[in-house]
């Protein structure tokens, strides 16, 4: 479908990212946002604020599927609670970011994406011991301000939570739907705050609806036709993805803020 601002070839093109972002997403369970924007970014298929909004979609979108009555019973509301907590102001500081990066200094906005990916790639990769004894409150808070923060600028809050929630003594099936259902709020509380103020525009709008169809068939497909790929192997092979998609982000953006 037509595409307010984009050529035939932009909108196919990021057509082509949200489906490889969504493969990535249903094989590791993280990083749709992140290969979303840095491959929109990279090949500069559309701006970056409109890509943020249509990720923050297609997050819920997966939430809606994955949640089911099942995974709701197995939910650490308290953690979740926690988390979101710190998230809300976290967001809205992003939020308020990226509309004045955005605006103002967009070559540092695409240099801090570049940071931000790379960045995630190696948390992600990086691996943590099981917690002897459950973190604090005010943990979960702090992280999930961190989360909430990329979560406002980029709709990309995932790695963070990854890293906390993983070290939780807990079941994975706990840990996976806690993780699913806050970073679920986050993105609502992320479309309470950028569609009132106005950064919802028309063209992340139609963006949006081309892509959701297409990420609801692709996770479909994946559930039904896994890949016969180790999971760690998927892994390594994503987060080298980012990295060189955020390596490509920085060395423009540096290359033009000091030439």
């Amino acid at each position: 479908m037509p595409v307010e601002g984009l050529t035939a070839w932009q909108a196919a093109g990021f057509l082509v990212c949200v489906a490889i972002a969504t493969a990535a997403q249903s094989i590791t369970g993280f990083a749709l946002a992140l290969i979303l924007l840095g491959l929109t970014g990279l090949f500069e298929l559309a701006p970056l604020p409109d890509v943020a909004n249509v990720a923050t979609v297609l997050s819920l979108a997966s939430a809606a599927v994955a949640l089911r009555a099942g995974a709701v019973r197995s939910l650490d509301r308290k953690m979740v609670q926690a988390t979101v907590s710190g998230s809300v102001f976290g967001v809205g500081s992003g939020v308020i970011l990226l509309a004045w990066l955005s605006a103002n200094v967009l070559m540092v906005l695409r240099l801090l994406l570049g940071i931000v990916i790379v960045a995630c790639a190696v948390i992600v990769l990086v691996r943590t011991k099981p917690l002897a004894q459950r973190s604090s409150n005010a943990s979960f808070h702090g992280f999930g301000f961190l989360s909430g923060l990329l979560g406002g600028l980029f709709s990309a809050s995932g790695p963070p939570l990854v890293y906390q929630f993983y070290r939780q003594p807990l079941s994975i099936e706990q840990v996976r739907d806690t993780l699913v259902a806050t970073l679920a709020a986050g993105s609502l509380i992320r479309l309470a705050m950028v569609v009132p103020s106005g950064q919802f525009s028309v063209r992340a709008l139609g963006l949006a609806v081309a892509a959701v169809p297409l990420a609801i068939g692709v996770t479909w497909w994946m559930k039904r036709h896994p890949p016969a790929w180790d999971r760690k192997a998927v892994l390594k092979i994503v987060c080298v993805l980012l990295v060189i998609t955020g390596v490509g982000l920085v060395g423009p953006a540096v290359h033009s803020l000091f030439p």
